[in-house]
């Protein structure tokens, strides 16, 4: 038995709600239609809610105010509206953790998912896949904080850049956050490419065949590491992730979004 296993034997895993499970179910179904995710998100007006305001602040500059489920998938998208609200889900079924800053936490995770989006384009990937995997990278803390919260504090000591935590967990436990939510992703059957993405996000040159999706996650979770765009975070990107993934170097520097256009202002 591996020892993430015997980690998850005591843990206690949230529960997703019957609406969160529907729209995992149409990530596994190229077949999904608009209509089946507004369907989906319809039977659950709080969280209808949710989504609504968001579409309706700075964070996507759309020039017309969001009015109904329809209108949102029109401006925004099936793709972006489902992640979102599954981010969504997935914020709310987590408790309070101790010794972990959760505005700061949220405000990470955040920007991990905005940078895997921009990195996703420029490799030719599924953006809103990228997107949601990187808001999901940092889950496997709240895991770790209910099972071992003495852990969680030493992991995060100060500075906990995301190297910094995956090497602290791999001493500490023999797995680290992300291995944590790919175990998750899988008890809530997301795809399989996330599952493996996720898996080993964190060191994705150690696993073969090379899973594009880690590469991505990987390269965000430490430009998030940056509260603002900088070129010499983007400069010192490990260049064998950057080179399997077929991107630019120079180009990614050129080419770095600022905040705003991240949708990370105020962050």
């Amino acid at each position: 038995m591996s020892t993430l296993s015997a980690f998850f034997e005591t843990a206690k895993l949230p529960v997703m709600s019957e609406v969160a499970h529907a729209l995992i179910r149409t990530l596994n179904d190229p077949e999904a239609s608009a209509a089946q995710v507004q369907k989906i998100l319809a039977k659950d007006p709080a969280l209808t809610a949710n989504l609504l305001r968001l579409a309706n602040s700075a964070q996507f500059g759309l020039t017309r105010q969001v009015q109904s489920l329809d209108h949102a998938i029109q401006l925004l998208g099936m793709a972006r509206v489902r992640a979102m609200a599954l981010s969504d889900s997935m914020s709310t079924v987590f408790p309070e953790a101790a010794g972990l800053n959760r505005i700061e936490f949220w405000k990470s995770s955040m920007a991990c998912a905005a940078y895997a989006q921009w990195l996703a384009k420029l490799a030719d990937m599924d953006t809103q896949q990228a997107w949601l995997g990187g808001m999901m990278l940092r889950l496997g803390e709240l895991i770790i904080a209910q099972r071992s919260p003495d852990v969680l504090v030493q992991i995060e000591a100060v500075p906990n850049d995301a190297r910094m935590r995956w090497d602290r967990a791999q001493d500490l436990l023999g797995f680290d956050e992300a291995q944590v939510t790919a175990v998750m992703a899988r008890y809530w059957n997301f795809p399989q490419a996330m599952v493996d993405g996720l898996q080993s996000a964190s060191n994705p040159m150690e696993e073969s065949p090379f899973s594009p999706l880690a590469g991505v996650l990987h390269l965000a979770a430490l430009l998030a590491d940056s509260p603002q765009p900088d070129p010499k975070a983007v400069q010192a990107l490990p260049p064998e992730v950057v080179v399997a993934l077929a991107l630019d170097p120079r180009a990614l520097v050129a080419q770095l979004p600022s905040n705003e256009a991240l949708g990370l202002a105020g962050a």
